[in-house]
């Protein structure tokens, strides 16, 4: 058999959506594949059924072997290469038995830049890679390139690199990002760094070394994007092999994209600039507003539009795609009004840095948080008590998060989404706002963040109906009573 892994011996182990793509491409460029899980097929078929965004039945891809109930020593026997999912920790037994006995261990993000034959943009960080990476290839799309946003963005970025186009924008989590040899981007981004994923890395040092991995590959003639305004970000993309450009929140000097009045304005060379009109202001080069004002948003349409220019998209492209961007699903979107109250759905902020910009500028506020801390300190919440008029505790790190506010702001704990969405309503001052912002992972009650996301929308839709239900019922009692 022929293709780029033909002969090759792969163990994939874990069978959600990268591991599923790990298997098929592996299988299809000649590779020898066996897939363990801990679950059953039958199991993992009962998930993808039930799943909403599942693409249908769960099945096994042609030429693949499928080993369930665990991961075991004798798997690995005559493995040429182990391939792990994301959900599989570097201190997992199987990742320590490769480890030990020789076996190089990838992530399915090896495999897309070995397969890849097109330039990219790659991008990591701790929060906004997700809006970062479809806002890059929308610029890339608005300058008349075939492009996709890949990797940890949903569609694995294994298939991608098989499929034709001009340009891929990848995302790349640290998970993926600590077990990779040959990911070479032209341009790469760091977003931010914050403490997450410490159940998994070990230790903070640790997920801050597999995120500068994102660089390790690059040369002089490649470039990298780093956060003026993140200090430890920063630090460490001044470690990068490369040319290092900035994108910051406020105005930008040379060879940065800022912010100014709500604008974003690129400091770039006259050649660029001249794409516009030939002299760039002193002030930069205009690219518009978003359109949300929301600084975190912001900051990842300055990122985006920083590595878009250097990847050589033009302005007149960066500026058509940030003004037709909006904000993806769960990030910041209002999903509810009753009577004056705004529900706010921010459930992809998994993490305390994340809930913190969910919350920047924002006020009268009855925050919901809590659910798995995956090993994060979750104690910098309190930064945002001045923003809160009240707190909803939930899941498992229910009580740690009703400790950090008690002596601050009221606190509840509530046993379920639909109970403290229904506590938040009670407690929201006129004109107020309920924002889910977890700051932890979903898994402990939800299937996922999408899942948290819109199981609160709907809690948010159940309370206006009981809004307007008792409003009209308080209308036929007057109307009697007259």
């Amino acid at each position: 058999m022929t293709g780029a892994f033909a002969g090759l011996r792969a163990v994939v182990a874990g069978f959600g959506v990268s591991g599923r793509a790990a298997a098929s491409v592996l299988a299809e460029e000649g590779a020898s594949v066996l897939v363990t899980e801990t679950r059953s097929m039958e199991d993992l078929t009962a998930l993808a059924s039930d799943d909403a965004n599942s693409d249908g039945p769960l099945t096994v891809p042609p030429g693949v072997n499928f080993a369930g109930g665990g991961h075991r020593p004798e798997h690995l026997d005559r493995a040429d290469v182990l391939v792990v999912s994301p959900g599989i920790p570097e201190h997992a037994p199987v990742v320590q038995w490769a480890l030990t006995g020789g076996i190089p261990v990838w992530s399915e993000l090896e495999i897309g830049a070995r397969l890849c034959r097109v330039p990219f943009v790659a991008v990591t960080g701790t929060n906004g890679k997700t809006t970062t990476v479809e806002l890059i290839a929308s610029m890339m799309r608005a300058a008349g390139l075939a492009a996709r946003a890949c990797g940890n963005v949903g569609y694995p970025f294994s298939l991608a690199a098989r499929e034709s186009a001009d340009a891929l924008a990848v995302e790349a989590s640290s998970f993926q990002l600590r077990f990779h040899e040959s990911l070479h981007p032209r341009v790469s981004v760091l977003l931010n760094l914050a403490p997450d994923h410490l159940d998994w890395h070990g230790s903070f040092t640790a997920y801050t070394e597999a995120k500068a991995r994102i660089f390790a590959l690059q040369s002089e003639r490649d470039i990298h994007i780093g956060n003026r305004d993140d200090a430890h970000s920063s630090r460490v993309s001044r470690r990068a092999p490369c040319v290092v450009r900035w994108f910051r929140s406020g105005p930008p000097e040379q060879g940065e994209v800022g912010v100014m009045d709500g604008r974003l304005f690129a400091r770039i060379e006259s050649s660029a600039a001249a794409t516009t009109n030939g002299h760039p202001p002193a002030d930069g080069v205009d690219l518009g507003t978003a359109r949300s004002r929301a600084p975190a948003f912001v900051a990842d349409a300055a990122a985006a539009a920083a590595a878009a220019l250097a990847f050589g998209i033009s302005p007149e492209a960066v500026r058509d795609a940030i003004a037709s961007f909006s904000p993806l699903p769960h990030r910041g979107a209002v999903v509810a009004e009753v009577n004056s109250v705004r529900f706010i759905d921010d459930s992809k902020a998994t993490n305390p840095h994340a809930a913190l910009a969910a919350l920047e500028g924002l006020d009268r506020v009855v925050l919901i948080a809590g659910g798995l801390a995956k090993g994060v300190d979750l104690t910098p919440l309190a930064q945002a008590a001045p923003r809160l008029v009240s707190v909803v505790a939930i899941g498992e790190a229910a009580q740690a998060i009703a400790e950090i506010f008690r002596d601050a702001v009221p606190v509840d704990v509530a046993s379920s989404l639909e109970e403290a969405v229904k506590i938040a309503f009670e407690r929201a001052p006129r004109d107020g706002l309920v924002v889910l912002a977890p700051a932890c992972a979903s898994q402990d009650m939800f299937r996922d963040y999408r899942d948290r996301g819109r199981r609160f929308a709907a809690a948010a839709a159940s309370v206006a109906r009981g809004a307007v239900s008792a409003g009209s019922s308080a209308q036929r009692r007057d109307g009697h009573a007259r």
